[in-house]
């Protein structure tokens, strides 16, 4: 009977030994360092499509991308703020007429550009947004400026514009952000409401139809510093043919950006109205703090399951706490791009 004892007594030892050992391996997985630091961007999920797309164009993309963020890997391999990283890399695209950020936004129904961005430094929550700004060469600057110079979250429309001017930011005409390829997409769409509807008979379904085909050049970045401090930003020109001073998710902290450093930092990009419904950025990091997923977990369960049931479309790109990175997206593409501690460079369009 001793021996019998003894006997299951070491079974239970190795056993719970073995269990221990294995969950102390699962753990160190999830909380090894990948990266010291690490910088992840996005330039507009949509209908993306190879055969639509040009040799020229495919690589004007490519290039600006890769410019864009090689800026931002830079100041972070020199042991510059993630802040700055994430300033610096999305005002690279905000001046390029490649998306629909700053240069490249695209047109209101009423022909002018009205720009949204927003910021969040993961170490203090602090974050900062404008909204409808239709005169600040950089709108992330602002955002930042925002959370930096003001007791506010949000700014918008013309008070954004004045605090910009007594902050001493950039200042443009509104044509500086006119480009004839935005305004011929906004032409084309009043074609077609002239053409295939009579004023009386524009329904909402016309106009969901119309924006699932369109393409969504919103830019955004995260970053994670040699300090360990995540921060997020994204900007955008909206919608085109947007009515109404609409404003999308993009400004929205928690459905557009979100970062904390306690789990991950995030941009989004698509179709703003289902992000702001499903607050996709907060809950990534939620489902990573309340129910312990990796980032690659909750970016897949947000996107894929949550956005895609509800109806919308886009994508994100998100870093988390140890330097991993992850591209999701329900759309046909994603323009994308990602730099690691070791300065690995990777570039992407189509879904693959």
């Amino acid at each position: 009977m001793k021996t019998q004892f003894l006997f299951l007594a070491f079974l239970m030892v190795l056993f719970g030994c073995k269990n221990e050992s294995q969950t102390s391996s699962e753990e160190k997985n999830i909380t090894t360092k990948q990266n010291e630091f690490a910088i992840i961007i996005h330039g507009g999920a949509g209908t993306i499509l190879k055969k639509n797309m040009s040799d020229e164009k495919e690589a004007a993309y490519r290039t600006k991308l890769e410019e864009a963020i090689k800026v931002g890997h830079a100041i972070l391999k020199n042991g510059g703020t993630s802040q700055e990283a994430v300033v610096k890399t999305i005002q690279v695209m905000e001046e390029s007429p490649l998306f629909n950020a700053g240069k490249g936004a695209v047109f209101t129904n009423s022909g002018t550009n009205e720009l949204d961005a927003s910021f969040m430094d993961g170490k203090t929550l602090n974050a900062g947004a404008v909204a409808g700004v239709k005169d600040v060469k950089s709108p992330i600057e602002l955002a930042v400026k925002v959370m930096t110079d003001s007791d506010h979250v949000m700014l918008s429309g013309d008070g954004a514009s004045i605090f910009a001017k007594e902050k001493g930011l950039e200042i443009v005409d509104p044509s500086y952000f006119y480009t004839e390829r935005r305004f011929k997409s906004l032409q084309r769409i009043k074609e077609k409401e002239k053409t295939e509807l009579d004023h009386d008979d524009k329904t909402a379904a016309f106009y969901d139809a119309d924006i699932k085909n369109s393409k969504f050049g919103t830019v955004g970045c995260v970053a994670l510093d040699k300090n360990g401090n995540i921060a997020a930003g994204t900007s955008t020109g909206g919608m085109t043919n947007k009515r109404w001073g609409r404003i999308g998710d993009a400004p929205i902290i928690g459905s557009g950006t979100y970062a904390n450093n306690l789990t991950c930092g995030v941009s989004s990009t698509g179709w703003g109205e289902y992000f702001i419904r499903s607050q996709v950025a907060y809950d990534i990091s939620a489902q990573m703090e309340y129910q312990q997923k990796t980032l690659k977990e909750a970016t897949t369960d947000v996107i894929h399951n949550k956005l895609t049931k509800l109806g919308g479309t886009g994508g994100v790109v998100a870093l988390d706490k140890n330097g991993n990175m992850s591209f999701e997206f329900n759309t046909a593409g994603m323009y994308r791009a990602s730099m690691n501690d070791k300065g690995e460079l990777t570039v992407k369009i189509y879904k693959e």
